[in-house]
């Protein structure tokens, strides 16, 4: 196949925003003027947040409902009632018989309106706000909950039905678990100290999701927005491939690298694949990748995005709140993980690209990395002042913000990628629409935390899944984990994250596991839902690319993405690998897993150096299983490293000989 420069190169392709179809008069009449209310809320909330950044947030609460006041008024703009779209026109000519489309908009206007009002009702004056809590007046009851319904509504538009019904399951059982029987039997909470909980005071609706999302979520997801706007995304696919090309199976490889240096930028794995895999896919299959293992592994390297530090999926600050403590110790912990992570899928790709004879993509016609980076160096720059301003101590908002100023100055070095006025606009509008479903799922979050606080069901709920799993770490653990992924086919990342660390990790803690493993181990399993059949976005999102069957893909890419599903069971038995404990027993647990993973990877695919026949296969995945226990083996019940030499020695029974000797002849074959 020629690959050429064009070919090469990546070409954004992003949804135009609001005021983009403005400028070019993609909207005109009722369409026009919604639209220019939603960009100047998107904006005056962009310039908002950024200015709270600089010099500091006002008083709490105010602060958290304008930020979810007008990401409300957006979503249910650009969410609208009885229309698919906010582009589709309210009025249409000739259309007498068209009533619903001016229903829904005339209740869209009312909602708006009980929103600013409720608002204003908030803050005219905080202080006989907060002093009213306790001894609240019918209007507050009436208010909060008019309020509760606003936001589950506006959840079921943003986020789906699946987050409506579980917030709703929480809350009705709060107000009526006198009706409920077993289990969720107890004393309901009464209307009055419902309301006080979720909705007068800083907990509920306003707690911890809805705090993180307003002061560093929101933040973050600008600067991906503005990095990308500026060109990143081009540049990061083009890096990738100059360094990786080359290599045997290289286009696969660069699919890899690519979506790493992706997620630093960009929790969305969904977002992710759409980007690279719009390249890398067609690309893959070009050079004699099956079709459906290129989709696996766009949605395999996506995925991982949400994991990769340093600007991680939403749910990682909202862990270091419930941690209480510093950012920064997140991302630290998460950096093997995740290159373990992303370590597992790249020997999965270069045994698939060996297995299938797979050659490299001649030099010659690949760009250079000397000229990528000399295009987009600056843009790394931007990344490294962000990280800096992290590992100093700053805090997250002021980290973000020195990132925004240094890669707007920066964007201006080189003419690829300085932003024009229209760009940087547009970059933070984009910015807060991606922001928009992200703190409406935060928000219904808060209420199933209020709701579980006040019904005091988490206590019991913790409790009850230790006697379930009568007090064994890896029972305890196939419960949180399934759970995670159920909650994961239904509602957002952050809030499966947010609803197991409610309800289950507090059982893990309870029972000796270290409270970041505990909590790293349910996000990750809200992350791997997204290539976890039977509702696998990604995975979903890299077949319709590929042209393969979504169901058949999303299996391709557990198998691609086994250590997704690995690492976490490691990292709770093994907490060094979280940089917890002596760096050197993090750096020896580290090689050896990631020498755990080679060799799984070998039995998955059944190839090193030629085809490995069924019994050696079976003795190089039990090889790995060995390797892969934690040093004190709490698993066997036996300390030391006598299960890890087992495993090398088994490994090397089934590789020595072929490291020795000469690689057999790849065999063709195909697949859809």
């Amino acid at each position: 196949m020629s690959v050429s420069e064009a070919q090469i190169t990546y070409e954004e392709k992003q949804e135009l925003g609001f005021l983009e179809r403005l400028l070019i008069g993609q909207v005109a009449g009722v369409t026009y003027f919604v639209l220019l209310f939603s960009t100047v809320i998107a904006l005056g909330l962009a310039l908002f947040h950024i200015y709270v950044a600089a010099f500091g947030t006002p008083e709490g609460r105010s602060f958290r409902s304008v930020h979810l006041t007008g990401m409300l008024i957006l979503a249910f703009f650009s969410f609208p009632l009885f229309r698919r779209s906010v582009r589709e026109p309210v009025f249409v000519e000739g259309a007498s018989g068209n009533p619903l489309r001016l229903l829904g908009f005339s209740i869209d206007l009312v909602i708006v309106g009980l929103i600013i009002f409720i608002q204003l009702w908030t803050i005219w004056d905080i202080d006989a706000f907060h002093l009213r809590y306790g001894e609240k007046e019918l209007p507050d009851l009436i208010v909060g909950g008019i309020l509760i319904i606003l936001v589950l509504e506006a959840t079921r538009r943003a986020v789906g039905w699946a987050m409506v019904l579980i917030t709703g399951f929480f809350v009705i059982h709060s107000l009526y678990a006198n009706h409920f029987f077993g289990f969720f039997y107890g004393p309901p909470v009464r209307f009055g100290k419902f309301i006080d909980v979720l909705f007068m005071s800083s907990d509920g609706l306003f707690g911890i999701p809805l705090h993180v999302c307003s002061t560093y979520i929101v933040l973050f997801i600008i600067f991906g927005a503005l990095l990308i706007r500026s060109g990143a995304g081009r540049f990061f696919i083009d890096l990738a491939v100059a360094l990786t090309g080359h290599r045997t199976g290289g286009p696969a490889k660069a699919s890899v690298v690519a979506s790493g240096f992706m997620g630093t930028v960009s929790g969305s794995a969904v977002a992710n694949v759409v980007t690279t895999g719009s390249f890398t896919i067609p690309l893959m299959k070009n050079l004699g990748y099956r079709a459906k293992f290129a989709a696996a592994v766009e949605a395999c390297a996506s995925s991982g995005g949400q994991i990769t530090p340093p600007i991680m999926g939403a749910a990682a600050f909202i862990m270091a709140e419930f941690l209480t403590t510093a950012y920064t110790n997140i991302i630290v912990a998460a950096a093997i993980p995740a290159f373990l992570y992303f370590a597992t899928v790249y020997f999965m790709v270069h045994l698939e690209a060996e297995k299938n004879g797979i050659g490299k993509i001649e030099r010659a016609r690949l760009p250079r990395a000397g000229p990528v980076l000399r295009a987009g160096w600056h843009l790394l720059i931007a990344l490294g002042v962000l990280i800096y301003f992290l590992i100093a101590g700053y805090t997250p908002m002021k980290s973000a913000f020195w990132g925004l100023v240094s890669l707007f100055a920066l964007s201006f070095i080189n003419k690829g990628t300085r932003m024009s006025p229209v760009d940087l606009v547009a970059a933070l509008e984009a910015g807060i629409r991606a922001t928009m479903p992200v703190t409406i799922a935060c928000a219904c979050a808060g209420l199933i935390i209020g709701s579980v606080f006040v019904s005091g069901l988490g206590l019991k709920f913790t409790q009850s899944v230790i006697e379930l799993s009568g007090g064994n770490l890896m029972v305890l653990l196939g419960l949180t984990g399934v759970s995670a992924i159920i909650l994961g086919m239904g509602i957002t990342t952050t809030a499966v994250y947010i609803t197991v660390a409610a309800l289950i990790v507090p059982a893990l803690v309870k029972i000796g596991v270290e409270p970041i493993a505990a909590h790293m181990f349910a996000f990750y399993f809200g992350v791997v839902s997204t290539i976890t059949p039977p509702v696998a976005l990604a995975s979903f999102a890299g077949a319709a690319i590929a042209k393969t069957p979504p169901m058949a893909t999303a299996i391709e890419s557990t198998r691609v993405g086994i250590a997704k599903y690995l690492v976490p069971l490691v990292f709770v038995y093994n907490p060094s690998l979280l940089f917890v404990g002596p760096l050197w027993l993090t750096a020896l647990s580290a090689i050896l897993v990631l020498a755990g993973l080679w060799v799984l990877s070998i039995a998955i695919e059944g190839w090193y150096r030629g085809a490995i026949s069924g019994p050696y296969r079976l003795i190089t995945l039990v090889a790995a299983a060995f390797i892969l226990l934690p040093p004190n083996n709490a698993v066997l019940g036996i300390d030391g490293y006598i299960w890890e030499i087992a495993g090398m020695v088994l490994a090397a029974i089934v590789v020595g000989p072929r490291l020795i000797g000469s690689a057999q002849p790849a065999e063709r074959r195909s697949d859809a």
